[in-house]
């Protein structure tokens, strides 16, 4: 690799690996990693915490001014507590998207993905990172698999993650409208930017991803 500073916006749909693609590429390379969906899901869990309506726009962003998330040692904290396992669970996978497709929570978030981007190397990843976050990072990719397949993966997630009353096919909704919901809103929806690579992890191993990737930024 050259000199100049790295930035590179990994973008796609819900359980298609991108995290998990951008975690170990982030480790390689020592860059610093940031989970946009984390911190989207980190105020979805506290507005469920404190029984607010998704959709009352006003008291979600009064919640969002008295918020604080930050991301340590690939770490994720709200107001200065870890909760990593906590926005993982089914219940914030589920109103995640509403939350997310609020205007003006999405103006703040970009604010703070912004700040947490500069002056470092960095990878980023999201649904809108090569379109609106980061529009002018150097590598950019689109991580995506069949919605059979993401299913596949976020219901043995869940199980691992020891959630009950739960089902493949209820999963496979929950995805199909999260798709939709992500892909048809107003605000910076998730689309592919015109100059990203297509990765499609349907039937690649993680590492397969890994090293397509790294090799493309190494210039191999």
């Amino acid at each position: 690799m050259n000199n100049k500073r790295i930035v590179v916006a990994v973008d796609g749909p819900a359980g298609a690996g991108k995290s998990t693609i951008s975690k170990r590429v982030a480790k390689i390379l020592n860059l610093e990693y940031i989970d946009t969906g984390a911190m989207y899901r980190a105020l979805t869990l506290k507005i469920l915490r404190k029984g607010i309506n998704p959709k009352d726009v006003t008291k979600i962003m009064e919640v969002m001014e008295e918020t604080i998330i930050f991301f340590k040692n690939n770490h994720i904290y709200l107001d200065g507590t870890k909760v990593d396992e906590e926005i993982r669970k089914n219940i914030v996978n589920k109103h995640v998207s509403e939350i997310s497709k609020i205007g003006k929570v999405r103006e703040k978030m970009v604010d703070m993905q912004r700040k947490l981007s500069e002056s470092t190397n960095v990878i980023m990843d999201g649904r809108d990172i090569g379109t609106v976050v980061l529009p002018h990072a150097n590598y950019k990719f689109f991580i995506t698999a069949s919605v059979e397949e993401r299913a596949r993966r976020r219901y043995k997630e869940l199980l691992e993650r020891g959630e009950k009353n739960i089902s493949y096919d209820q999963v496979l909704s929950d995805i199909k409208e999260r798709d939709r919901i992500d892909s048809t809103r107003q605000i910076a929806p998730l689309k592919k930017s015109p100059d990203a690579l297509v990765i499609d992890t349907t039937n690649k191993t993680i590492d397969e991803c890994v090293n397509q990737i790294i090799g493309i930024i190494e210039g191999r």
